[in-house]
């Protein structure tokens, strides 16, 4: 945490940590997340700002860092989700953008799994920005595409700019996995918005899929 804040202001951020990590932690060991097609190899998660929560399921955390914004509720999110054993790379768009790019491109150099919320932190809600193109066209590591659900009463939408979802207690749901989309290392500014956009359709086709087949997959 920044050095320069109030005594108050540290010691109020210090309690909220503390009790996200104790909700993480809680709902670590509450929620229910069935996997369907999760990815065999290293992967470059694409998921929506609303999604983020579907970390949860990644299955060798200590091989994945998550993209958080460098802002300062980005901040308390990181350091609460160290409590997962998830790791982060801080930046957005405006805030770190090319220097937390050059990170994760390191980060899948070393072997390991990345998770973007590619529409995040402030939006537009469900439009693919360039930043995953770039790193995957770079690192040579295909995005999977994500879609999650539920139908459990316990699976919340908070009044945000992205709806985001938040599961509580033992929640069912559903994450869904794309087919792996490997991104060539030679684009033209036409072909990387063409890119943005079938990275876009693949991800609102999954979840249109994973919503109107909820129980089957539930099932599975």
């Amino acid at each position: 945490m920044a050095q320069n804040r109030p005594i108050k202001e540290k010691i109020q951020l210090w309690i909220l940590i503390r009790l996200l990590k104790l909700f993480f932690l809680t709902e670590q060991h509450l929620l229910k997340i069935k996997s369907i097609n999760y990815p065999k190899s290293q992967f470059i998660f694409s998921m929506w700002h609303c999604h983020q929560c579907l970390v949860y399921g990644v299955e060798d955390k200590s091989k994945f860092y998550a993209l958080i914004s460098a802002s300062n509720d980005g901040e308390i999110i990181a350091k609460a989700a160290e409590c997962l054993n998830i790791k982060s790379v801080r930046g957005s768009t405006k805030r770190r953008g090319v220097a937390a790019s050059l990170e994760l491109i390191e980060k899948l150099k070393e072997g390991n799994s990345v998770g973007i919320m590619v529409d995040g932190p402030r939006g537009p809600k469900g439009k693919v920005k360039d930043g995953i193109i770039n790193i995957a066209k770079i690192s040579g590591v295909p995005i999977v595409p994500v879609a999650w659900h539920s139908k459990s009463k316990l699976f919340f939408e908070l009044n945000t700019w992205d709806k985001f979802k938040v599961p509580i207690g033992p929640c069912k749901t559903v994450a869904l996995y794309g087919e792996p989309i490997y991104i060539p290392s030679e684009l033209s500014k036409e072909e990387m918005k063409m890119w943005c956009q079938k990275i876009e359709d693949e991800m609102n086709k999954l979840q249109f899929e994973l919503e109107n087949n909820y129980q089957k997959y539930l099932e599975m």
